[in-house]
């Protein structure tokens, strides 16, 4: 089944393998040079009122970084229902080997999203595996596969346990386990903490880590399975440090502002790839792994 739906151009089950295509929204498409939703900044969550013209920039390093990298990228179409959120185009839609699950997030705003990137992605040949509906509600952002058999999903304010058993219910007949991780109370319910923001894989043996911040249970688990920890520098932790987006082959794409991390990490032996990320990410709290819906990897 895996194979025939690589055929088709896309899978899941994998965060790691070489990205070959991927599904963006830039500030453009969002809408971030509409005054009517840029004044909702502040309900939003964003530091401040965001620049249209340098976030665009920005943007466009990011889709030229992982054009580098060999990724085919694909730009989400524009639609009235989008927010300023959207251009953080992960956490609305889970591709895997079997299909699109359309997620449905925790942010109010956000919810339209789910079945926007479901209708487009219909239109690129990707079939629907399910929905997540009240009162359920999931981020991809909490999500993070361990192996092609394995799914940890965060259980916070983005992603309740509703949502985590519908999970595992549409995942169970395909032989997938699904798995809870507590996430901490960290800045509060209005604030952005997902799975992701504490953990993000870079191999199949390697993970970076916000240590301090994660459970002691999913310390013990990720240990368990063989996984060893970068830890981010903690100076760097409001800055996105731990939001790294794997390309494969060892190489990574990261925030440039985050050059302690970077460093850590290359000294580690990873290639890092970096594009600016001020104004795009840590404005409205997204780094890259959130920019990016990757839809295929090798």
């Amino acid at each position: 089944m895996a194979e025939a739906m690589t055929q088709l151009r896309f899978n899941g089950h994998s965060m790691v393998g070489p990205l070959e295509r991927v599904l963006v929204c830039s500030p453009r498409t969002a809408g971030w040079n509409h005054p009517e939703r840029v004044a909702r900044w502040r309900d939003l969550g964003f530091y401040h009122e965001p620049d249209f013209a340098q976030a665009q920039a920005q943007h466009d390093a990011l889709c030229h970084e992982l054009e580098a990298a060999g990724a085919e990228v694909i730009e989400l179409a524009p639609t009235n229902d989008l927010s300023l959120d959207a251009v953080y185009t992960h956490d609305a839609s889970l591709p895997t080997d079997y299909g699109l699950i359309v997620m449905r997030p925790g942010k109010a705003n956000r919810v339209p999203e789910g079945q926007h990137h479901n209708s487009f992605c219909k239109g690129l040949a990707i079939r629907t595996l399910g929905t997540i509906i009240f009162p359920g509600t999931t981020e991809a952002g909490d999500i993070l596969w361990l192996d092609s058999q394995t799914l940890l999903v965060g259980h916070g304010y983005r992603t309740n346990a509703a949502g985590i058993e519908q999970m595992r219910d549409l995942l169970a007949h395909k032989g997938v386990q699904v798995l809870s991780a507590p996430l901490p109370y960290g800045p509060g319910p209005s604030a952005c903490l997902h799975l992701m923001s504490l953990i993000s894989l870079l191999d199949e043996h390697t993970a970076l880590v916000d240590l301090p911040w994660l459970a002691v249970e999913t310390v013990e688990l990720l240990k368990a399975r063989g996984f060893q920890f970068i830890e981010i520098d903690s100076s760097e932790r409001d800055t996105l440090a731990c939001n790294v987006l794997a390309l494969g082959n060892k190489r990574l794409l990261a925030l440039e502002e985050n050059r302690k991390t970077n460093h850590r990490l290359r000294h580690a032996g990873f290639e890092v790839r970096t594009f600016p990320g001020s104004e795009l990410c840590i404005n409205g709290s997204g780094g890259p792994t959130c920019l990016t819906r990757p839809l295929l990897r090798g």
